[in-house]
């Protein structure tokens, strides 16, 4: 008998079937949906952590740890993308996008978050499992122990160029944004390496939760009764939430008497509303209102000076939702479905005309971190006839003596000044007045006389805004 058949038979491992766990796969799947459905984090999440609540899967631990896996991995999508082609032996475009997601996840445990390095691993392992499969399982852990082996600042190191040699592809990779919007932040910034690098610091930290107390209806002596509540910095009526927290929970919030709203977005309806006027100030417009915070800041405001708001919107569903923010308002309002680009309103019909233009969205990118990677240079180019036509009609439909507010949620220079430099050459019977006296108490408000809110300087979305005087 041979020595190898004298040796005892080692039995094989029992298969262990992976191990679900829920916070993971909660994670994977919003992700998926973000991919696949291009869907948004913000709209996708809140229902699966709801649902998973309801089953008893989830508690409040669990939630904030599925948020913090999700966003932060949209957040830092670049960096980790790099840090990944780094680590496997083809382009990243040949990895199936489930298996990329399923690394990315792993990736961010390692390198952005407290989770131990083995547990960071085991975990995303057992994932792939689950939802590819055993032999892919086996590719992602050979990725992941990689990965493993240096931290974020070693990585960014090593797959990022010097600053020297290309700064905006520099600030790219280790901000995680994509090239051109760091270029087209940087021109609307201005100023040095300090500031562009706060402002895409700033983009990539996690937003508080801002509410507003919409006049007449609430008060922020109510909405600061929340637990961790405290006063907004500049708007009088801003709340937020520090620690986070859940708005549906605010009563005020789920009866429709306060909104959730970013401070940005209620100093430009603020400063529409307070701008000084020659004659009466009774009819108001908001020409694109959907979905409505605006609007129903606007409505309450006008309210209180026995004034009555027109918000129109183009998008039936949107509408809906304009309706449903300003349902209680306690003075007159009307709620249309029309297109702001063929208004069904007599030209020179109101005072006051708030004109938030559909854009880019570079300014809320902390909010909506996936944005950045679908957003294409020529966007603005498709944008660009739109806002034009937009604020046209805004100072069509706005009476001599009355003002008009151009407000977009993009710093680009091609959706704010260059939007209204071009429209204003057009329409000689109008003058831009100085909207920095109208965020009284604001900082860093630049040369005037339009304003640009900024992340890092304000601690709001990056609105802009600018005010016109029709003047003949």
């Amino acid at each position: 008998m041979s020595e190898q058949s004298r040796r005892p038979h080692k039995p094989a491992k029992p298969y262990r079937r992976p191990q679900k766990d829920p916070v993971r796969m909660l994670a994977f799947e919003a992700l998926r949906a973000v991919d696949e459905r291009d869907a948004y984090a913000n709209l996708v999440l809140p229902p699966l952590l709801r649902k998973a609540r309801e089953k008893g899967d989830f508690d409040s631990r669990d939630a904030a740890l599925a948020t913090e896996l999700v966003y932060g991995t949209l957040r830092r999508q670049g960096t980790y993308d790099a840090v990944i082609a780094a680590c496997v032996d083809r382009p990243l475009r040949e990895v199936d996008p489930p298996v990329l997601d399923v690394l990315s996840l792993g990736v961010h445990q390692l390198l952005g978050t407290r989770i131990p390095t083995h547990a960071a691993v085991s975990a995303s392992v057992e994932l792939a499992r689950v939802v590819l499969g055993d032999g892919r399982a086996k590719f992602v852990n050979a990725v992941l122990r990689k990965v493993a082996q240096d931290d974020l600042q070693g990585w960014t190191e090593k797959v990022a160029p010097p600053y020297d040699e290309d700064p905006e592809d520099h600030l790219a990779v280790v901000h995680s944004h994509p090239r051109w919007v760091v270029s087209a932040l940087w021109d609307s910034l201005g100023g040095g390496r300090a500031g562009i690098e706060e402002l895409l610091t700033a983009d990539n930290e996690r937003p508080e939760v801002t509410l507003v107390a919409r006049p007449g209806r609430s008060g922020t002596e109510e909405l600061l009764r929340e637990e961790s509540a405290v006063p907004g910095r500049w708007s009088p009526y801003a709340v937020r939430l520090a620690e986070g927290g859940e708005p549906a929970a605010v009563d005020a919030v789920r009866e429709g008497r306060a909104g959730v709203q970013d401070e940005g977005s209620q100093l430009v309806a603020l400063a529409l509303a307070n701008a000084p006027l020659d004659g009466p100030d009774k009819k108001w417009l908001d020409g694109c209102a959907g979905p409505g915070g605006k609007a129903a800041l606007l409505a309450a405001l006008a309210a209180d000076r026995g004034a009555a708001l027109l918000a129109a919107e183009k998008q039936p569903h949107r509408a809906g939702l304009v309706a449903k923010a300003l349902h209680g308002n306690p003075g007159p309002y009307q709620v249309v479905t029309a297109d702001g680009t063929r208004p069904p309103w007599l030209p020179g019909s109101f005072d006051r005309v708030l004109m938030d233009v559909p854009c880019t969205g570079l300014g809320a990118l902390r909010r909506r971190p996936e944005a950045r990677w679908r957003r294409r240079p020529e966007d603005l180019d498709n944008f660009a006839p739109l806002q034009r036509t937009l604020l046209r009609t805004a100072i069509d439909s706005v009476r001599v003596g009355g003002v008009v507010g151009y407000a977009t949620c993009s710093p680009h220079l091609a959706e704010t000044r260059a939007v209204v430099s071009d429209v204003l050459k057009q329409r000689p019977g109008s003058e831009m007045i100085d909207a920095r006296p109208l965020l009284p108490g604001v900082p860093d408000l630049g040369d005037g006389p339009d304003v640009q809110l900024w992340p890092h300087l304000h601690g709001t979305d990056a609105m802009y805004l600018a005010l016109i005087r029709r003047t003949g």
